[in-house]
């Protein structure tokens, strides 16, 4: 959930969700500086969230839809048991 909380990279995996975007386009469709896209490009890459695929002189990322895949399980797992979870209570002792 981390790796989604801070909005401009929510808003970098937003707009790679659209498509496949370089840094350049990033930097223009968000006002951010190259140095500060390239940073959370990088936490997304290690964090198996998106790919690089160099072509030419520019690379081109794309969110990796397996690794959401993934993610969106987890989080559907988390609020079965949060449903089921709503009718159990631990008595203190």
């Amino acid at each position: 959930m981390k790796l989604f909380g801070d909005p401009l990279r929510a808003e970098i995996v937003r707009l790679l969700a659209r498509e496949q975007m370089c840094t350049c386009h990033l930097v223009d469709d968000t006002g951010a500086r190259q140095s500060t896209i390239s940073h959370h490009l990088r936490v997304l890459r290690e964090a198996g969230f998106v790919a690089a695929e160099p072509r030419g002189r520019y690379t081109y990322y794309r969110l990796r839809p397996e690794a959401l895949s993934i993610l969106t399980v987890g989080i559907a797992n988390l609020t079965a048991q949060a449903h089921h979870a709503q009718a159990i209570r631990r008595p203190c002792a």
